[in-house]
């Protein structure tokens, strides 16, 4: 039976103490009736802060920019009420001796025109490109790009107000920060645009103000991707030296944690470098960063999340490698998703040596898990 143990150590980020390296990761539910987050989601979270997650990364929640979601039942993160919904989540998961950070998210042109909680609000974007490079909006001014950078920072500091322990900048998978890092969709010419550091000056600008916003003590995370939703296949940065350059920026503005999202965290990022067995992408970007990293795709489970929006399941598989990566210090914290979707208690059950009462993956009753 594989040694657990370094999965349940603490760590310290920014004076912030998480009890262990399990996090559970951003998963969308759509359970926020007009974007209010209700007692069944503070349950939701609770539950699993009960059974030994570290700490909690909420499903995404939006900024005030009124473009910002595709769906009236995804949370917001402003707004009286659903503010108060939030207090409530962070109390409950408090109270069961857990962390939690909320994810924030802005999706960009993910979002389609006429959808979300205001229908009639316009799609942001980096230039007005869909990621076949077609025109489709007029490219948004320096200054309304300032203001989707503040919309951020906005977040952030209602975040600490409700008392959450940290922060997550949504910045992967083909949503907005990731389309400004993305060439075919930003054609800017100012300051957000360029080359491929250049490109990352939004997210960089978005720390900065975040971390103006929560002060000196609250950690600050970004999730980023190398792939996009609208294209599996691509990669930002095809060296490690491309992808130091490209997070420099990010790192500079104050960022203290990089959650580093892969479809198979078996993958070598760069195999051409260190072969089929290397470092995966957390182990890459805490090598050329020097910071903390998150690892998270696919973990305790024989398949990729793709099939899941299909419907399929995913056998449970064995975590003798993710282990032993983490033991070596290749990574920091390891990110848990459907695994914990569907067994509120996986991370208790492995903590206890209770491998085979994990639970293989559903995906037909997604829509019921709790």
């Amino acid at each position: 039976m594989t040694d657990v143990s370094a999965l349940f150590q603490p760590i310290t980020l920014r004076g912030v103490t998480i009890p262990n390296r399990i996090v559970m990761a951003p998963m969308t539910r759509s359970f926020s009736p007009n974007g209010v987050p209700g007692q069944n989601v503070a349950d939701y979270y609770a539950r699993r802060a009960a059974a030994d997650v570290g700490l909690i990364v909420t499903e995404g929640t939006v900024v005030d920019r009124k473009g910002a979601s595709n769906d009236a039942n995804v949370p917001r993160f402003h707004g009286a009420d659903a503010l108060e919904g939030w207090a409530k989540v962070a109390k409950d998961v408090h109270a069961q001796g857990g962390k939690i950070a909320p994810q924030i998210w802005h999706q960009g042109m993910m979002r389609k025109p006429g959808t979300g909680h205001y229908p009639e609000a316009p799609t942001d974007s980096p230039s007005g490109l869909t990621h076949a490079g077609k025109a489709v909006l007029p490219a948004p001014t320096t200054e309304e790009v300032w203001d989707m950078v503040q919309s951020y920072a906005r977040a952030a500091a209602e975040a600490v107000k409700l008392g959450f322990d940290a922060i997550e900048i949504h910045g992967a998978h083909g949503y907005l920060i990731d389309e400004f890092f993305w060439d075919v969709m930003n054609a800017r010419t100012d300051r957000y645009g360029g080359s491929l550091p250049q490109r990352a000056t939004f997210a960089a600008e978005i720390v900065a103000e975040c971390r103006k916003a929560v002060g000196p003590t609250v950690p600050i995370i970004l999730r980023f991707s190398q792939w996009k939703q609208q294209d599996y296949t691509i990669k930002l940065a095809h060296t490690p030296q491309e992808l130091e350059a490209f997070l420099a920026p990010i790192v500079a503005a104050g960022v203290d944690v990089l959650h580093c999202s892969q479809r198979r965290v078996w993958e070598a990022e760069f195999p051409d470098v260190d072969g089929e067995k290397g470092l995966n992408c957390a182990g890459w970007t805490k090598k050329v960063t020097g910071l903390p990293t998150i690892t998270v795709g696919s973990i305790g489970l024989s398949s990729d999340f793709a099939g899941s929006f299909r419907g399929e399941g995913s056998a449970k598989a064995p975590l003798d490698d993710v282990v032993r990566r983490l033991e070596k210090g290749e990574y920091d914290m390891v990110a848990i998703g459907r695994a914990l979707l569907q067994d509120p208690e996986w991370a208790k059950k492995v903590k206890e040596g209770r491998t085979d009462d994990l639970m293989d993956y559903d995906g037909k009753a997604l829509a019921t898990l709790y």
